[in-house]
């Protein structure tokens, strides 16, 4: 087993690389299995089979049947005997990778129960470690990356393992990609040649499912109303009205995702795209198009809408208007639209939900003389699904842009919280409650001020940093001196490039001598930290726990008192009461034998507050046991519309707003996160920040502004005409009774009490007035986060 990173590249030509389009050699397939999943593919005699350990320490099991019904790893080089419990409890417990993975067992007639097979990477593994084995037989291979729940004291996650089949006979290989398989049995399964357009019926609940096979193709789209044809009217998708209507450039999938017709009835509802990046603007290609550009006779979308419609007697247009999935419009500053190439990745799609019969139509877009489609038309698959599939809402998430798609998931809390809202908006690839239907951010805000309020914080990304080099590698990565923290303690960091520009901030929990946790908000912090052990050559793991560990914060004044209700610690852990700032403390809900839980003393509210992690499968009684502690007291569920307003008047600064890679620590307003002077260590990005320290340019400060109008997030800040700034954040604080900002500006302008103005509109028709004042706003000496509310 040697350290490798898979099969596959960037594709690349003459200068320009597309992450986004990552290649395999011709006749390789990639599966992916999840941790905790399995996946069964048929095998042929010569195939190559390989195992990559991304993340490490992953075990895999593994069987493989011939066509006989006998399962002999033997028969494809690896070792056997292993009883595979692992993979056989996976597929008892039939989650998704499992009903794939039963449906072929099924199949096949096979009998797992007496089988025996193989366990790869026992004695573990690094990360990008690769098994390699040959089939001498056609057979059935079936592999798991088993794991147990992980609790939220262990560090021992199950994560993904990538199976690749490099197969002996691949084929003539036509340079393309196949359509990947269908979500369910489909209904109708339509592969769409580029030039042509076809079309095809839809019954009210079924799906449609619009599907870019290569990548960087867009197809037009349009549903009629069957109804509405019946009685002779042609009442077909109208972006415009859809665009006032959903208040967005075209519809996504949540609560305001769907097409309506110029009569303002609901024709289609998004339920899944995993792209996020559409048209509704443009008409579909037609031959005045093509004639204005110099190539006359070039086929059209119009033209093969109009011949593929006629048979259901729906005039003829010049010009269609429709919505162009995939097609990226640029909506440019001097009022031009523009376009470049699609976003779309292969397999990436569309799902919707017919909300009346329909009469739809698709096109694969023929236009090979512009970025439409990448210069490079392709093919479009077109499924329809019947209306009892259970199709989630998803927004497609990629932790990277060569990742593989991601659904959108819900929390283990999830349906805690549904319980008391349906506005739930998507977030760094999770559903989360924006607020809450009898309530309202209003509030919400005063419960935390006054009370307690519980949120849920899932999806911040977990990384276990373990290892005799773990703590090594966190010196070298963060800002903070972690030779400091002790076991036990917690620490808020800054994570930076060689340049200085910030990665993520987040927390450190220290677990043990030589077993982390990293708490931050994006998965590019905790890949960072994976690429830097392997680089320097450390004796450290980093694994993702994120989908074992699921928390909510439990933040205000009443926060410790409800807690320690509901909390228990065994004598060597200090308890809620005792807990002090930036601490945690292992222990259990309501008594020794209560589900496991890990409760730090931190937040993102200004409030004295807790954040208690649990594994997933605890969650609703973990929530349900601090609910009815709670809610006598006033504790009522928070959103992220008031969970803003207090981070805003707190001081506490949120990534794409307050900070991205081109803000260092210093232009973020976390200075005391970079201890130059005690953390004598090196680390990555500290010869920039000395640099930058010494000769700084901006400044992260606070701003009370005039009137009542709350400027939007970039808004720039003036000094006369001169731009010196931008708005990072803004709101009218309720506690403070005016409107408040934070503003990163020029450090010749940042003095406490220098008169600015803002500019909206273009910047200079309109200015609102506003004044350096200190920040945070509220609470400037963090005495209510100390619990000192006297």
């Amino acid at each position: 087993m040697g350290a490798i990173v898979g099969f596959e590249t960037s594709y690349e030509r003459h200068g320009i690389v597309e992450p986004g389009l990552p290649i395999l050699p011709h006749g390789v397939e990639r599966h992916p299995i999840p941790g905790g999943g399995t996946r069964s593919v048929a095998i042929d005699q010569g195939d190559e089979i390989s195992f990559l350990n991304r993340e490490g320490l992953q075990p895999v099991e593994c069987l493989f049947f011939n066509g006989d019904g006998v399962a002999d790893t033997g028969m494809i080089g690896a070792p056997t005997g292993c009883d595979c419990a692992g993979l056989k409890a996976i597929l008892g417990a039939n989650d998704r990778s499992a009903r794939r993975v039963s449906k072929a067992l099924a199949a096949s007639g096979f009998d797992l129960s007496p089988a025996k097979g193989a366990v790869i990477f026992a004695e573990g593994a690094r990360a990008g470690d690769m098994a390699t084995f040959h089939a001498s037989c056609p057979g059935l291979l079936i592999a798991a990356a088993p794991g147990a729940p992980m609790s939220p004291e262990e560090q021992n996650p199950p994560t993904e393992i990538v199976l690749y089949i490099r197969r002996a006979n691949p084929g003539e290989g036509k340079g393309g990609l196949t359509p990947p398989d269908p979500m369910a049995d489909p209904l109708t399964d339509i592969n769409i040649q580029p030039g042509t357009a076809q079309a095809y019926e839809v019954k009210v609940g079924q799906y449609i499912q619009v599907l870019d096979v290569q990548g960087r193709e867009c197809s037009d789209f349009q549903a009629f109303s069957v109804r509405q044809l019946d009685k002779g009217l042609e009442r077909e998708i109208d972006p415009t009205t859809t665009r006032s209507l959903m208040g967005s450039l075209y519809p996504t999938p949540g609560l305001f995702s769907k097409f309506f017709s110029t009569d303002q009835e609901a024709l289609v509802e998004v339920v899944q795209d995993t792209c996020g990046r559409h048209d509704t603007f443009g008409l579909a290609c037609s031959q005045r198009y093509y004639d204005d550009l110099g190539y006359p006779g070039h086929v059209n979308c119009t033209d093969n809408f109009n011949k593929s419609l006629n048979s259901y007697g729906i005039r003829q247009r010049g010009g269609w208007a429709a919505v162009n999935f995939f097609f990226n419009t640029l909506l440019e500053d001097t009022n031009a639209i523009g376009m470049d190439d699609p976003w779309s990745r292969p397999g990436d799609y569309v799902l919707m939900r017919a909300m009346t019969d329909l009469v739809c139509i698709s096109s694969a877009c023929p236009c090979d003389v512009d970025p439409a489609n990448g210069w490079n038309p392709t093919d479009i698959q077109v499924r329809v699904y019947k209306e009892d599939e259970d199709f989630k809402r998803s927004v497609g998430y990629r932790k990277s842009p060569e990742a593989d798609v991601e659904e959108t998931k819900e929390t283990a809390f999830h349906s805690c919280f549904e319980r008391h809202t349906r506005d739930f908006v998507e977030y760094n690839g999770y559903w989360l409650p924006n607020k809450m239907a009898n309530h309202g951010a209003v509030a919400e805000y005063w419960a935390a001020r006054e009370k307690a309020v519980i949120m849920d914080l899932t999806p911040l990304r977990k990384y276990e940093v373990t290892g005799p080099d773990a703590e090594e590698l966190l010196q070298l990565c963060v800002t903070r001196n972690i030779k400091k923290l002790s076991v036990g303690g917690v620490v808020y960091t800054a994570m930076c490039y060689e340049h200085g520009g910030m990665i993520d901030d987040g927390t450190v929990f220290r677990l043990g001598d030589n077993n982390f946790r990293w708490i931050g908000g994006n998965d590019d912090s905790g890949i960072w930290l994976r690429k830097q052990a392997e680089a320097h050559g450390l004796n450290a793991w980093v694994r993702s726990s994120t989908e074992q560990l699921c928390n909510v914060a439990v933040q205000g004044p009443l926060s410790r008192e409800i807690l320690s209700e509901v909390i228990w610690t065994p004598p060597a852990q200090p308890s809620v009461d005792e807990l002090e700032w930036f601490r945690l403390s292992i222990g259990r809900m309501q008594d020794f034998h209560g589900a496991p839980v890990v409760v730090s003393r931190t937040g993102y509210s200004g409030e004295l507050g807790y954040e208690v992690f649990c594994h997933p499968k605890d969650a609703v009684a973990v929530f349900d046991a601090i609910w009815a502690a709670g809610e006598p007291k006033g504790m009522i569920p928070l959103g992220l519309e008031a969970l803003n307003w207090l981070r805003i008047e707190a001081g506490l600064i949120f990534a794409g707003y307050e900070f991205s890679d081109q803000t260092d620590p210093f232009e973020a307003g976390i200075s005391f996160t970079v201890p130059l002077k005690s953390k004598n260590d090196d680390f990555i990005g500290r010869d920039a920040l000395v640099e930058r320290k010494a000769h700084p340019q901006r400044k992260l400060i606070g701003l009370d502004i005039e009137g009542g109008l709350v400027p939007s997030t970039g808004d720039c800040v003036r000094v006369g005409k001169a731009q010196v700034g931008e708005i990072t954040s803004a709101m009218k604080s309720p506690v403070l009774g005016k409107v408040i900002a934070l503003a990163r500006v020029d450090v010749t302008h940042v003095e406490i009490g220098t008169e600015i103005e803002i500019g909206q509109l273009d910047g200079l028709q309109k200015r609102l007035k506003a004044t350096v004042v200190p920040f945070p706003h509220f609470d400037p000496k963090k005495e209510r986060v100390k619990g000192n509310y006297d």
